[in-house]
């Protein structure tokens, strides 16, 4: 029987999906080279390798399904590099990525990728996942903060791609195969990262419809006049009422759809760009809010922060799938999302970073209720199904982990898929690499 240690490594956030393994051992390198023989040695004995970061991943990514060894990656953590005149560092890859963010404003630079558990999640996990967050609208997912990476290959290579230059024209671009790969490939041990000086300031700016369309409309507006807002956010009606303990702008019974954008730069740019949000966003809306007090903006973002744990105590647990969708596809996907919930008897709501049509479609579920659960997963088969007829993808920024195996032929032809299963083959041919992981 696992003791209490070992029990943690078994699982992720993804948990309450059921999705839990069994493992045979946990190791915890201290370096790269030692990565290296530890994957050395699972490829010569047929063990499965299942590399491991923060844990925080919500597709089941990190579980090792049917035993292997659990590669863990916490210690790896150093800053190798950090040149602050150049605006780059390079870290290793269980470096949590909070940390990554304070090391860079602490150089008076950003790295601009958020996304959530980022005292939990490592940076190396989030490469593993192209992770995103609310900054991606302006600046994009991880991956493009990336211009280098340090990886463990099978049988057990230690390699470099890419590195502290900008630019690499020569060869395959295997940095960006690597990326999103969800431990499928290789083990990322350290990676090479860009930054930018941090703006001189932020601002929020949030609005109230009566409506979905009408809240839709706003985004689209925002884009369309080419405003360069760093946040776009979104929520439904259902988030809305769960997470109304402190709303940062008064909903009211009419309040049907919220929009959160953010102005940043220098404190001209951000105080010119806030007023054109207001312009825009205040077309039709019921309400509108721009705080500018530092304790009041720091209260909005933990609001936005909450809103997960605020859905998710409505019955105790959530069954969430991040789809994403062309922006102007974003209306048909909110409301349609309700009334899947609808034919299966479940309360649905979402949220997420409108300004990319990338959205958390969500059912809430009591966590002891088998039914409720069966009913959940028959729901969020039939969000992948509405992505794919909108002409989005099934995944915007979680990566297909274990939960959503099976779900990419819904949007890749069969000619990807197996241009997809030959890379996999071609780079693991022992198929040892986290099994059973981003299947077509």
């Amino acid at each position: 029987m696992l003791g209490p240690p070992a029990r943690a490594y078994v699982q992720d956030a993804a948990e309450g999906r059921g999705v839990s393994g069994r493992l045979d051992a946990v190791v915890l390198p201290e370096s790269a080279d030692a990565v290296a023989e530890v994957v050395a040695w699972c490829y010569a004995h047929g063990v499965a390798i299942v590399p491991r970061g923060g844990g925080s991943g919500l597709a089941g990514g990190a579980v090792p399904l049917d035993g292997g060894v659990v590669l863990g990656l916490e210690r790896l953590r150093r800053l190798r590099e950090f040149e602050p005149l150049l605006w780059r560092m390079s870290v290793e890859a269980g470096m949590p990525t909070a940390e990554v963010k304070r090391r860079a404003r602490e150089g008076g630079l950003l790295f601009p990728p958020d996304p959530g558990a980022g005292e939990q999640s490592q940076i190396g996990g989030n490469v593993a996942t192209n992770a995103g967050g609310p900054h991606a609208y302006k600046y994009g997912p991880t991956g493009a903060w990336v211009t280098g990476l340090e990886v463990v290959l099978p049988p057990g290579d230690l390699v470099r791609v890419g590195g502290p230059f900008r630019r690499d024209a020569a060869g395959y671009d295997l940095k960006s195969l690597l990326v999103g790969s969800e431990g499928t490939l290789g083990v990322i041990t350290a990676v090479w990262l860009r930054l930018i000086p941090a703006p001189e300031a932020a601002f929020p700016v949030a609005a109230v419809y009566p409506s979905t369309r009408t809240g839709c409309e706003a985004v689209l507006a925002v884009i369309g006049n080419g405003v360069r807002a760093s946040v776009l956010e979104c929520l439904d009606r259902g988030a809305i009422r769960l997470a109304a303990n402190g709303l940062p702008v008064a909903a009211g019974d009419d309040g049907a759809f919220m929009v959160i954008a953010e102005a940043d730069g220098s404190a001209s740019e951000a105080r010119a760009t806030r007023a054109e949000l207001l312009e825009i966003l205040g077309v039709g809306a019921l309400a509108t809010g721009a705080p500018t007090d530092p304790d009041e903006v720091a209260g909005l973002w933990r609001w936005r922060s909450g809103v997960s744990l605020a859905v998710r105590a409505r019955r105790g647990a959530k069954i969430s799938e991040d789809i994403i969708v062309p922006v102007e596809r974003l209306a048909e996907a909110v409301e349609e999302t309700v009334a899947i919930g609808d034919r299966h008897g479940l309360e649905a709501c979402s949220w997420g970073h409108a300004g990319d049509g990338n959205l958390h479609a969500t059912f809430l579920v009591a966590p002891d209720d088998p039914g409720d659960l069966a009913r959940a997963e028959l729901a969020v088969a039939e969000v992948f199904g509405l992505a794919a007829r909108l002409g989005g993808s099934i995944s915007g920024e979680h990566g297909i982990g274990w939960v959503k195996r099976g779900q990419l032929g819904r949007v890749w032809p069969p000619a990807a898929l197996a241009f997809h299963e030959r890379v996999k083959l071609a780079c693991d041919p022992r198929g040892l690499m986290n099994p059973g992981k981003k299947l077509a």
